[in-house]
């Protein structure tokens, strides 16, 4: 499993191997103090944490109305997903943004990302909550009342939540290759490992959840600017 996400970390940013994979990550992080590399890799973990915790709560408040043993299995159908999404997104997101107006088009889904983000943070919800995912009977949707129509819409809500990942990441990190390949591998983990656990802490203290809201608002501001100025793939490079 390493090894395969160091591959999708290689391909991710385009480089020919692990070996310039790791060129790239040893150089980034060997100018870690540099404002701008050190606040793109804070960027990068906060998008991280609350875009894995916020996955969780949904895949866990769309399985709630499941009995016991299909809201399980609709619960690990959602994380397989969102694993296996993560790394066939960021095997091709950097070459994706080198398309011209994708950059922009990326930072307007991230604003409507933010504001479904706003939006779930201030709704009482409407799902009971499964015991298996903490916070998630606040999350604002209503439960499927199928196994098949659960795991339908866990795999629409993964394909977009996992876009959504890859694309704020690689936006925060864009000029930092190898903060870009350890915040891609990082999302995968922490999507596989901790998701539930980050999940219990976001809904505990609202505060982080509000904080990772920021920085996505911020970076897709960013990413709508640079996709409208940058010389290479910007939109108004159409207008002359």
């Amino acid at each position: 499993m390493l090894e395969f996400l160091t591959q999708a970390g290689a391909h991710a940013a385009g480089f020919g191997g692990p070996a310039d994979m790791w060129a790239a990550i040893v150089n980034d992080f060997s100018n870690i103090t540099e404002p701008a590399a050190f606040a793109a890799f804070l960027q990068v973990l906060m998008i991280d944490l609350v875009l894995a915790g916020d996955n969780a709560i949904v895949v866990g408040a769309l399985a709630a109305g499941l009995p016991a043993e299909q809201r399980k299995k609709v619960i690990l159908i959602g994380v397989i997903a969102a694993l296996v999404l993560r790394i066939a997104f960021a095997l091709v997101v950097t070459q994706l943004m080198q398309i011209v107006g994708l950059i922009f088009v990326g930072g307007l889904l991230l604003v409507w990302v933010a504001w479904k983000m706003w939006r779930e943070l201030r709704h009482t919800g409407q799902s009971h909550g499964s015991p298996e995912i903490a916070g998630d009977e606040h999350s604002g949707l209503k439960p499927a009342k199928s196994f098949a129509g659960a795991a339908w819409a866990v795999a629409v809500a993964d394909v977009s939540m996992s876009l959504d990942n890859v694309l704020a990441v690689a936006g925060a990190a864009r000029e930092h290759p190898g903060i870009l390949i350890v915040g891609l591998i990082f999302a995968v983990a922490l999507m596989g490992l901790a998701a539930n656990i980050i999940a219990k802490y976001i809904e505990r203290y609202r505060w982080i959840a509000y904080l990772g809201l920021a920085v996505i608002v911020y970076v897709a501001v960013k990413m709508i600017y640079e996709g409208w100025v940058d010389p290479g793939v910007g939109v108004g490079t159409l207008f002359g």
